[in-house]
């Protein structure tokens, strides 16, 4: 089994990292340059950063702030939103991501995961999908921050996109995000059984009991925010409780 990664989230709008609820309500959570640093001292494994205005309004992620977190970071760095094209995946690699993430384009235009897959090799290409609940044992996959509900079963998805090549699923329930109620373990579950390739669990966690859940559900990523924005908690802290509780992290 993979050893588990404790992921911090950065959700930028405007240079700024907020956070809320199903990214409604947003709160200003600091410089996503100086959170980074500070999660890295924290002991995270690796930083996600997620432009949460880039898609809903049509633009790229702003390089300039890719460019700010890579420069007070050493850590393994997923950025996503606004990627529409090879192009807009290469200026996010060039700025110091290592790894980047498509989600609502992928879903409009599937291709995409194999051309960036063939272009970057598919350690670099993460899916991300964020699901909500359609029925009491189905998840769809919803883009646009939420505003669209596709009819795709996530599951399903997540298999065809790791079929094209994707290295990675970053797997979010909407009906969690920012909630602190615990990953939704029957959605990580599911996805589990259609992909072999690692599932960043994403959308509720707030303790490491919660973590340990998701691990034994099927997850090896683990990204939250607000429990480590309003400081509940440092990375270093959840590795320590997740140890105790026979999940293997990192040092």
């Amino acid at each position: 089994m993979l050893t588990v990664r404790v992921i911090p989230c950065l959700d930028v709008r405007d240079g700024q990292v907020v956070k809320g609820v199903q990214f409604q309500n947003l709160r200003a959570a600091g410089d996503p340059a100086e959170l980074a640093a500070e999660y890295e001292r924290q002991g995270a494994d690796e930083l996600a950063l997620l432009d949460i205005s880039a898609t809903p309004q049509g633009k790229r992620t702003c390089v300039e702030t890719i460019r700010r977190v890579r420069a007070a970071l050493m850590l393994p760095l997923l950025v996503g939103g606004g990627v529409r094209s090879v192009d807009d995946a290469a200026a996010l690699l060039e700025a110091g991501a290592d790894k980047v993430s498509i989600n609502t384009a992928a879903v409009e235009r599937p291709e995409l995961i194999d051309e960036l897959a063939d272009r970057f090799g598919r350690q670099c290409m993460v899916l991300a999908i964020d699901a909500a609940m359609a029925t009491d044992d189905r998840f769809e996959v919803v883009t646009r921050s939420g505003k669209c509900r596709t009819g795709i079963d996530a599951a399903v998805w997540a298999g065809q996109a790791a079929q094209r090549g994707a290295g990675e699923i970053l797997l979010t329930s909407w009906d969690r995000d920012g909630t602190l109620e615990g990953y939704h373990l029957g959605l990580i579950t599911q996805v589990a059984g259609e992909v072999d390739v690692p599932i960043i669990a994403s959308g509720g966690a707030r303790s490491a009991e919660h973590m340990a859940e998701a691990v034994a559900a099927g997850a090896t990523g683990l990204l939250a925010a607000s429990i480590f924005h309003y400081r509940q908690w440092t990375a270093s802290q959840l590795k320590d409780q997740l140890a105790t509780m026979g999940v293997e992290v990192r040092p």
